[in-house]
C-alpha cells in the first residue's frame, strides 16, 4: 500500500467542479511532480489531502487512514505568500507554528518538540537565525523557513506548493536536493511545480493533472507530446512542447 493514496476523488467549490475523479498514489523513496496549467486543481488537491477540502466523493488515505487536518502525518509548505511575514515572530517559533496541530491549543512545547526545530532549521541552513524576526528574511530565507516548519511535524508525506517560485538558482539548488534526499529518508514527497525541466530532470514520477489525472508516470515514459496537449489543452506547436525534445 502506497504512503499517500487518493481514489476517485471529486471536489467543487461553490457548486464549480475543480477535481473530477483523481487517482494518485505516491510511496516512500518518491519526489512526484503535480505538474498542470493555472486552474488545473493542483492546489485544490494538496488541501484536499490535508483535510482541509471536502470532498464530495472518492476517498484519501496517509498510511492507510482518513486524512483530517489534526491526525494525518502530512508537512505542507504552502505557497509563501500564504504566510503572515509581518507578524512579530522568531524564525523558530514561526517553526515552531508546524506542530501546533500536534500540540493542541493549551499544551506548552516540550524538549521534543524544541528539539524537531532545531533539527528542521538544521535540514535547512537556518540555525544561525533561529532568533530573528521573520519580517527580516530574505525571500529564500523565508521559503527555507517554510519548509523547516513542515519538516517539524517529522511527517511521513511532504507536500510543496510551489515551493521555487521567485527563489535565486542557489536556493533553488538547495531546496532540490533537499527534498530528493527527503524522498529517499522513508517519506513520499508530493511537489507542484511549474518548473516543467527541473521536474523532468529530477522527479521520479510525474503526474499531469487538469482536473483530473490526465497521465502518471516516470519522465523517461512521458517524452511524448500527447498527454502533455491534453493537460495544459495545447496543440503540437506549442513552445511548452519543445521541452520534451532536450531532455
Amino acid at each position: 500500500m502506497s504512503v499517500l493514496e487518493a481514489r476517485g476523488v471529486t471536489v467543487a467549490l461553490g457548486g464549480r467542479p475543480v477535481l473530477h475523479d483523481v487517482d494518485l498514489a505516491v510511496d516512500t523513496g518518491e519526489l512526484t511532480g503535480l505538474i498542470g496549467p493555472n486552474g488545473a486543481g493542483k492546489t485544490t488537491l494538496l488541501r484536499s489531502i490535508l483535510g482541509l477540502v471536502r470532498t464530495s466523493a472518492g476517498r484519501i488515505e496517509v498510511d492507510g487512514r482518513p486524512v483530517g487536518p489534526r491526525r494525518s502525518p502530512v508537512g505542507y509548505v504552502p505557497q509563501r505568500h500564504e504566510f503572515a511575514w509581518d507578524f512579530p515572530i522568531s524564525v523558530e517559533n514561526a517553526v515552531m507554528t508546524g506542530r501546533s496541530g500536534r500540540l493542541g491549543l493549551f499544551r506548552r512545547p516540550g524538549v521534543a518538540d524544541w528539539q524537531a526545530v532545531g533539527e528542521a532549521l538544521d535540514r535547512v541552513g537556518m540555525s544561525e537565525l533561529a532568533r530573528r524576526p521573520v519580517g527580516e528574511l530574505s525571500g529564500g530565507q523565508r521559503q527555507r523557513v517554510l519548509v523547516a516548519r513542515a519538516l517539524a511535524l517529522q511527517p511521513r508525506v511532504l507536500l510543496l506548493d510551489e515551493p521555487f517560485t521567485g527563489l535565486d538558482l542557489p536556493t533553488q539548488e538547495l531546496l532540490t536536493g533537499l527534498f530528493v534526499e527527503l524522498s529517499r529518508e522513508d517519506r513520499a514527497v508530493l511537489m507542484t511545480t511549474h518548473d516543467l525541466v527541473g521536474a523532468l530532470d529530477t522527479c521520479t514520477r510525474i503526474a499531469l493533472l487538469n482536473r483530473t489525472i490526465v497521465a502518471d508516470a516516470p519522465p523517461s515514459e512521458l517524452l511524448d507530446p500527447e498527454p502533455w496537449m491534453r493537460a495544459f489543452g495545447v496543440s503540437e506547436t506549442s513552445p511548452l512542447l519543445k521541452i520534451l525534445k532536450v531532455m
